[in-house]
């Protein structure tokens, strides 16, 4: 019997470009909050001469006239497709296969989160109802409710009676024996970045982008389709521009573990609302580390899929060659089977069609490789804490686990970094009519963004190519290598009490806090990042999270998951302490038990 080879599309043609790595200048952005930014950002909105000085004084001119760049040709997108030429059926044949799974295996030893199993098992026992849960969950979350409570903060949005209407008939499946999946009943929330029938949509701004038609997006109706319970729409950072989740317009929440730090963003109202334990699993998106950033920052897994691989059709994206959607969860089996269920390829989507859907993990392992690659002087520029706390977590999965690094080069790497936040920025501006409703720090961001000549944006792509090409030479060199370094160089960001109000424009921290996420977006490729410690805090009480990233070559998220499953050993079963549950913890099932409910 012959073994079909898989076919790549748009892969790009492997070339090392052997560039010297040179550390970047310390940023110069000039750091805003309060007050002065208010006024400053009416002042920069307004004046031309501002903008192209904040332009160049941010380092975007540094692409022109580089030698390395010549004969490179620009890649505007970079979606790379693995597939083995069969056409897509349309049938959901791994939501059928969620059921012979047999995912008590892979639950993590200690139950310091409640996995989506644990309330599916509740379930089909009669212990709990998901209307019970829902009925819990709801005055919580709600807006509107009598007593408003903190968790409020990250839920822009609960349509209450979308909410128990689906509890109510997914407790009617239980009772009759036809639920649907592991996720039947699970409550889950998702980013206002989707769309959604029967809820608003606004970005986190106060501008209206909900769509006339009232549709669902793709990768939220597979969610719904598998009977999830959707508790409600998170908050985000506006237009997903910032990496704090700091939000003036709707509120900011704040770290489950420590309140006086970020949950990180934009996709922070998704990062809450699991690592309080309010849901298992929730949607965030990514153009460059938005669901990576707070998952490390809140304590939770969050997967980046690969360019294109989960369908939002028909929502259109701020972020078209940048961003995507992808689970964020609070344990390895709940990412697993989120991702599972909303990677199923969209025969109606013209790229998410062509992937294979995901493999059962049996299949991965006695397959994979265990290949690490670290770029050393990248790896080494984290903060020397987060970085001691990730070669620990390495340590302990190459002696014990036999993994193998790899040392390698990445060309050009910082200012590749420049090239993906010149090419978000001119995305996104380019999809904003205006900037006069936005926030002050976004006025600023976008006004500036939106003086990128053609020629800094082509080379921004010319380097984009370059890097995409030099990958798949270090992938065709080490198959299965999983790229690894900290998700980000610094543990947390404690925010400013004035940053509250107006919020803030600090770029420095911004570009360091996204050191090294920023690429998988760029080139396309999936990343995970499992939490693998906690630092004592700067300030506040509470410990802060620190994550390990791994990134993989293009369709590679079933080896990432796998590894991630091997990093939850190492936190669960080796690091000292173990797993933390933070302060500002919920536990729903149990609240759900108290007040009973059919």
């Amino acid at each position: 019997m012959s073994v079909q080879r898989p076919i790549w599309i748009n892969r790009p043609a492997a070339k090392a470009f052997q560039v010297p790595c040179r550390p970047p200048p310390p940023p110069a952005n000039p750091v805003v909050r309060g007050l002065a930014l208010y006024y400053g950002a009416q002042l920069v909105s307004s004046v031309n001469l501002i903008q192209s000085y904040l332009w160049s004084n941010a380092g975007f001119d540094k692409l022109r006239n580089r030698p390395e760049l010549r004969n490179i040709d620009p890649r505007y997108e970079p979606t790379v497709i693995k597939c083995t030429g069969e056409p897509t059926s349309g049938e959901q044949g791994s939501l059928h296969s969620l059921f012979d799974e047999d995912w008590t295996r892979r639950k993590p030893s200690a139950a310091v989160y409640p996995s989506i199993l644990d309330y599916h098992e509740a379930y089909k026992a009669g212990k709990l109802t998901p209307t019970a849960v829902a009925e819990a969950l709801l005055p919580l979350v709600r807006r509107d409710a009598e007593d408003v409570t903190k968790h409020a903060t990250a839920f822009l949005d609960s349509n209450v009676d979308l909410a128990l209407k689906a509890a109510q008939e997914s407790t009617k499946r239980y009772r009759d024996g036809t639920y649907l999946s592991p996720l039947d009943g699970v409550p889950v929330a998702v980013k206002d970045e989707e769309d959604i029938k029967g809820y608003r949509k606004c970005l986190g701004s106060k501008v209206d982008y909900t769509r006339e038609d009232d549709a669902t997006s793709y990768c939220v109706q597979q969610w719904l389709d598998a009977g999830a319970v959707l508790i409600g729409k998170t908050t985000m950072h506006e237009l997903g521009m910032d990496t704090t989740n700091n939000n003036p317009v709707y509120g900011t929440p704040l770290n489950p573990h420590n309140e006086r730090y970020y949950c990180g963003g934009s996709s922070g109202g998704s990062g809450y609302a699991v690592s309080a334990g309010l849901v298992p699993v929730a949607i965030g998106n990514d153009g460059g580390g938005s669901i990576r950033i707070p998952s490390t920052y809140c304590g939770l897994y969050g997967l980046k899929p690969s360019h294109s691989r989960i369908s939002i059709r028909p929502t259109s994206n701020l972020a078209k060659s940048t961003g995507v959607a992808g689970p964020m969860a609070a344990n390895m089996v709940d990412l697993e089977i989120a991702y599972c269920v909303m990677a199923q390829p969209d025969v109606l989507d013209p790229d998410s069609k062509l992937f294979v859907a995901p493999k059962d993990q049996a299949t991965v392992q006695a397959s994979r490789t265990k290949v690490l690659g670290v770029c050393k002087q990248w790896f080494e520029r984290a903060d020397p804490p987060v970085k001691h706390a990730c070669e620990r977590t390495l340590d302990y999965l190459t002696s014990k686990l036999d993994y193998e690094i790899v040392d390698i080069s990445i060309p050009m790497i910082h200012e590749a970094q420049l090239a993906h936040a010149m090419t978000i920025l001119c995305e996104i501006a380019s999809g904003v009519a205006s900037v006069k409703d936005l926030t002050p720090a976004n006025k600023i961001l976008i006004s500036t963004g939106s003086k990128t000549p053609g020629l800094d944006f082509l080379q921004a792509q010319k380097l984009r190519n370059l890097l995409m090409r030099h990958l798949s030479y270090l992938y065709e060199q080490h198959p299965g290598m999983i790229i690894v370094t900290p998700t980000t160089p610094n543990a947390g960001w404690p925010y400013h009490p004035a940053d509250l109000q107006y919020g803030c424009s600090d770029g420095n921290t911004q570009i360091r806090n996204m050191e090294y996420v920023y690429l998988a977006n760029f080139v396309g490729c999936p990343a995970i990042t499992a939490p693998v410690a906690y630092l004592d805090p700067a300030i506040g009480s509470g410990q802060i999270p620190v994550g390990l990233m791994g990134m993989g070559e293009w369709c590679s998220e079933d080896e990432l998951i796998a590894f991630g499953y091997d990093c939850e050993r190492y936190l669960h079963d080796v690091y000292e302490g173990g797993r933390v549950k933070p302060g500002n913890f919920v536990d729903v099932m149990e609240l759900a038990k108290g007040a009973g409910g059919e």
